[in-house]
């Protein structure tokens, strides 16, 4: 697993975890990338500074050995996404295709207060940041590998 800083087009800075330096690049050219804030698709590196130890930190080769492999990190991970995805179907209204539509009655107070979830556009995902309104893109992981 390889950790970038990525950047939008319009200068958000986030990070992001993939498989390796093919993975992003696959994944941005096809526009499965996007703004965590903007929702944009257009998609960059930002510049990172890379973690060099040392000389007197270096790790032992035995205690490198005991690291977690990358199939178990990743098993880990998908478990995490998995249990969020949990949380927010327990304690979230699942709003599908009218997400963009119930998060602005519910930031101009048309409707009460609620968590919610659905599906919107990365236009509409833009139009509701410009707007102020408060949303987070959450990687939908599938519940079981079956």
């Amino acid at each position: 697993m390889i950790k970038y800083n990525l950047k939008c087009d319009i200068n958000h800075i986030f990070e992001a975890w993939f498989k390796n330096s093919a993975a992003f690049d696959d994944q941005a050219s096809a526009g499965h990338v996007s703004c965590t804030v903007c929702g944009s698709s257009q998609i960059t590196k930002a510049p990172m500074a890379p973690s060099v130890p040392q000389k007197g930190n270096r790790q032992s080769i035995k205690a490198a050995d005991k690291k977690i492999s990358d199939d178990k990190q990743a098993a880990l991970a998908l478990k995490a996404l998995r249990q969020v995805r949990k949380t927010v179907e327990d304690n979230c209204d699942y709003v599908g295709t009218q997400f963009a539509e119930e998060a602005r009655k519910i930031h101009y107070g048309e409707v009460k207060q609620r968590g919610i979830y659905g599906e919107a556009t990365n236009d509409e995902k833009a139009e509701l940041a410009d707007e102020g309104v408060e949303l987070s893109a959450i990687p939908w992981v599938p519940n079981s590998d079956a």
